[in-house]
Parts: C-alpha cells; structure tokens; sequence
C-alpha cells in the first residue's frame, strides 16, 4: 500500500509537470498514412495518391492556436513531403513540408509535423509538395475556426462544405514528369475534377457514360459556408452555381468585404469561401461548375467540371445547358476587375480580437524592392527551364534552413537579383536575403502567355495593384493602401503585373514561388531566406528533435530517429492522459 502510494504520488507529479509543459493551446491529432490506390474519375483507372485510402484526403479541422499534429507515413514508392500551404508556420519553418526546408520523408517512413496554427483563420489546403505528386491526388482541406470569443463577421452558417476544384490528366504523375523532363509541353487536361469526381453527364457528346460524380446535399431556407480551393495544375477556373448568387465572406485568412458573384474566377493554388442561401424553388437539381478560363474556351469544353447542388425536397434531375461563363473572350479587363474588386474588410476582426484594418500596411516605409519578373519557357544547357528574373532554382541536396544550421558551406547564394538579369539565364540555387522587420516590395511581372498564380510560405502579403503593361514606378499612383486584401496567393495576368507587400516579421527560410505545377517543377520559384540576428528562440524555435538529415548532413540520419521522435513528439497529450489513467489505477490498487 505504501509503494502503492508512493509511486501515485510521483506520477502525480509527473502528470503535473506535462500538464504545465502542454497545458494552454489545445491539441489536435491526425494520422495520415499517403498510398495509392487505383480510381477512374474520368473513366480511365488511374493510379492517384490517396490519404487513409480517401481521395481527397481528409479535412484538418482546427482552431486558431491550435497545436496540429500529424503523423505521416509514406507508403508511395518514393519520396514525400506534406506542405500546409497558406499555413504560416510561424517562427517555424522547419514544418513547412518543402525541400528547401525538410528533408524528404523516405519510402517506409514515417514523421510527425507538429506546428501551430498562430494567430489565424480561413480556408486553406496541404498536398504533396515533390515529384509533381500534386498532380496525383494527395490533397486536402485546412480549416481553421475562429476561436468563441472572437466574433465572425456573418451569422453563423448552417453547415460547412469544402470543395476542391482543379484540372486533371488521365496519365499518372510520373508519366506527366517524364514528359516535363524531356522538354514536352503536358497539353490540354482531360478534364476538370470537383472532391475527385469527374463532371455530371451534362453532355451525352463531352461526358462519357458511367462517371462518378459529386453530389452536395443540402435543405431549403438555409445558409451554408463553402469552402472551394483550386488545386489543380496549372488552370484558371471559374466557379458558379447555377441560379445562386455567391456572397464572398473570406479568402485565405482574411474576412473580405462581403459582395454577390454570380460567378468568380478561382486561379491555381487559391481558396475562398463563400456564403451560400439555398433560396431556389428546387424544381430540379442544380449545377455547380468550374470551367476553364484564361484559355480558348470553344476548344477547352472538355476542361469543365461539374457537380451537383441538391435541395432535399428537389423535384428533379438537372437538365439543360451550364450556367454561362462571363462572356469576356475579348475583354480582357473582366477577369483583372473582379479580382480588384475583393477588398479586405477593414473593420472585421480576424484570428484577434482588433479589426484587420488597424494593421496599416499603407503607411509603413518600404525596405526593400524586388521585380520578378517570369517568361516563357527557355532552354538552359539543353534543357527546358523556367526562370524568375532570368534565374532556374534548383533545389539543393542540403535544404537551406537545414544547412544554416549546421553552417554547411556552398549549399546557396544570398544573391538574388533584384532586377531581371539582362543576360543569360542560369540555373542557380539563388536566394532572396530578406531583412528581419523589413518592409518587402515585390513586383510579379507576367511575361507570358498564360495566367501565373504566385504564393509565398510564412506570410499574408497585401496585394496592392495589378495591370496591364509592365510596371514601372508611377504605377505606384494606383495602389490600394486602404484595403487591399492579405492573402498567400495571388493571380499575375499574361502581359500585366501585380505588386505586392509582404512585412517580414516572420523568421526563417520562405518559398516564394509560381503554384503552376508545371512551371514550379521547372524551376519558377525562389527562397527568401530572414534571419533575426539576435538569433533568439523568441522568434524562431529550435530545430525539432525529429528533423531528418539529407545531403551533406545524410550521415547523422539514424533510422531508429524516426520511431523515437514520433512518438515523443506526436503523442505529447496522450502521454499526458495516460499518466493520469496509471496513476488513477495505482491509486486505486493501493487502497
């Protein structure tokens, strides 16, 4: 009995002491085990990449500050890394899921991310970042709620659906690299896919017989948030539903001024979220679409998605044509003026209780200035390349943050150019050397023929301006300084420019980079490496205990490292409630 008590009181202690180490901010668990599995979405059996055998993978659910951990093992026959994009990571880096950060995870292995959501809300995706396995599957949705003291700027909704949208090829990833590899252009996509399904049979001629299709249920006289990510490929898509009007409330962390879209385009890499009333007479289902834009749309028929909105007293199949598109073939304004026309609301409060407004970005000096500015294709050393101002990234063995650490030598260059080079490109591990505290300009001129989507990891930049023509510095004299909204990513038209500001108060190595898949994978991207020089753990936490070795530093990876950090670093509040039930039990046996 005496030991019995002994050893209650000491786990007593232990369990008190885990409970001040993790008490606060709340937990959240996943365990995401990455395979593939075969599926026919547009009728073909293909292999895609799936999550718990899911394709899509399953929605993170958190709350502002939430700790999220998720286990991942990677059953693929190659490598893998998870990136939660638009999450930001901060003062961590180290769990973005890119190889300018991690080391990727190895074929049988297993890693636990664990990172907290600070200080945000909104709608957000993770997927694969190596190898063009995006172009597989493995994608998924990332919410995060506002927490119960802090007011969202609508009524609570009546339920919360997330759709993903996004081109799609009928040939497996690997088969799409290959083609990227030997200088091929991947051509038209087979189709538009909506949460992984191919379109309704809208059309006997464009549709095949037998595709499985989405349908979204739903009850009359109610309001519904609708989360809708684009991730495909490299399509801009417009998204609409037929005979509803979409009322904007959010897009990627930050509450819009809300308006009605009858139809808004969505372009590769962005979220929104949309409000929408199921005020109709459901004489018949109707139809949610995501056709291409951006391109010749008499060709591109094919390239269109589409599901199903169905009322629960519906009186019928939908039947019919589409809903139109915005009928701007030579109008190539439309498309710029919608995306001018959403605006941060000012007077909403975010993940915090001030209103988003009383940060002002339009009244903080600038620091910095860099125009990145991205071309067709061209050929370095007899391969076909993407560049941004003239340089092609080639990602290192040694990831940079990984090799700051260890202060491996030769791994980078802090020497991107803050101007287009006027020589030949070069394919470089070039950098961006981002200064702590600084106020960063960027420039994203478009040079070519198709629409760019532009993201940044570790940040909500201000997208301040966009048009036509190449930038030059009395563009200044249209920016928004006002309400221009915060977002990780935003569309650069073919031939225009879009300016953005991004304050860089968040320490550590930033993909700065084009989300067109294939564009990405062919070097259009960059780092921005910031760095505070105090070097304290206030603004950067330390390399976790977990962290996998590659590269130069490939002889300190040990395979038992896996096992171990996992399950310290992936079971912190289960260890926690075990303790207390051992202790409950002991307590109870010595009675």
């Amino acid at each position: 009995m005496a030991l019995g008590k002994f050893l209650g009181l000491f786990l007593i202690h232990i369990a008190l002491l885990l409970g001040l180490c993790f008490a606060g901010d709340p937990f959240v668990f996943y365990d995401f085990e990455v395979s593939y599995i075969t599926a026919s979405p547009l009728g073909v059996p293909q292999q895609v990449i799936a999550i718990n055998n899911k394709f899509p993978g399953p929605t993170i659910n958190a709350t502002t500050n939430n700790n999220v951990v998720v286990n991942v093992r990677n059953k693929l026959d190659e490598s893998l890394l998870i990136h939660w994009s638009g999450i930001q990571q901060r003062r961590s880096s180290w769990q973005d899921g890119l190889p300018g950060t991690n080391c990727p995870i190895p074929p049988k292995w297993n890693w636990t991310y664990q990172f907290q959501v600070k200080d945000q809300i909104g709608s957000f995706f993770y997927f694969p970042s190596l190898h063009f396995q995006r172009a597989a599957g493995g994608f998924g949705g990332f919410m995060i709620n506002n927490r119960d003291i802090i007011p969202i700027p609508f009524d609570t909704p009546d339920g919360d659906i997330t759709i993903m949208i996004g081109d799609w090829y009928t040939r497996n990833h690997t088969a799409l690299r290959k083609a990227l590899d030997a200088g091929k252009d991947l051509g038209m996509p087979d189709g538009v896919l909506i949460n992984g399904k191919g379109p309704y049979r809208y059309n006997d001629t464009l549709v095949p017989d037998g595709i499985n299709y989405e349908t979204i249920n739903v009850h009359p006289g109610r309001t519904y948030r609708l989360r809708v990510h684009n991730v495909g490929i490299s399509t801009s898509l417009n998204f609409r539903i037929q005979s509803h009007n979409l009322l904007l409330a959010e897009t990627e962390g930050s509450y819009t001024v809300q308006q009605n879209y009858t139809s808004l385009d969505i372009h590769v890499g962005q979220s929104y979220s949309f409000l929408l009333t199921t005020d109709q007479n459901a004489s018949t289902d109707y139809y949610i679409v995501a056709s291409a834009r951006m391109v010749n749309e008499s060709l591109w028929k094919r390239v269109t998605g589409v599901a199903i909105l169905r009322y629960s007293n519906s009186k019928g199949k939908a039947a019919g044509p589409l809903p139109d598109p915005p009928q701007d073939e030579y109008d190539k304004t439309f498309s710029m003026n919608q995306a001018r026309s959403i605006r941060w609301n000012v007077s909403a409060s975010g993940a915090r209780p001030n209103p988003q407004g009383s940060f002002r970005y339009g009244s903080i000096n600038v620091t910095e200035i860099y125009v990145l500015q991205n071309k067709p294709p061209v050929t370095i050393d007899g391969k076909r390349r993407t560049t941004l101002s003239g340089i092609s990234f080639v990602n290192p063995a040694t990831p940079i943050r990984l090799a700051d650490q260890f202060k491996v030598k030769g791994v980078y260059k802090l020497d991107f150019p803050k101007a287009p080079l006027t020589g030949s490109p070069k394919m470089e591990t070039s950098v961006i050397n981002g200064t702590y505290r600084g106020f960063m300009e960027v420039i994203l001129q478009n040079n070519d023929t198709k629409v760019q989507s532009y993201h940044m990891s570790g940040y909500a930049f201000f997208v301040v301006g966009m048009d036509y023509g190449e930038w030059s510095e009395n563009s200044r004299g249209t920016y928004n300084k006002w309400d221009g909204i915060a977002r990780t990513t935003t569309q650069v038209y073919p031939g225009a420019w879009t300016a953005i500001l991004i304050s860089l108060d968040n320490v550590g190595v930033w993909n700065l980079r084009t989300e067109n898949l294939d564009s990405w994978y062919l070097g259009q991207e960059t780092y921005v490496r910031v760095v505070n020089p105090e070097a304290t753990n206030k603004t950067e936490f330390p390399m976790p205990d977990n962290v996998l070795y590659c590269g130069a530093l490939s002889k300190l990876q040990k395979p038992q490292d896996i096992s171990w950090a996992t399950s310290i670093t992936g079971s912190r509040s289960k260890l926690f409630f075990t303790v207390l039930m051992i202790t409950s039990a002991l307590l109870f046996l010595s009675r």
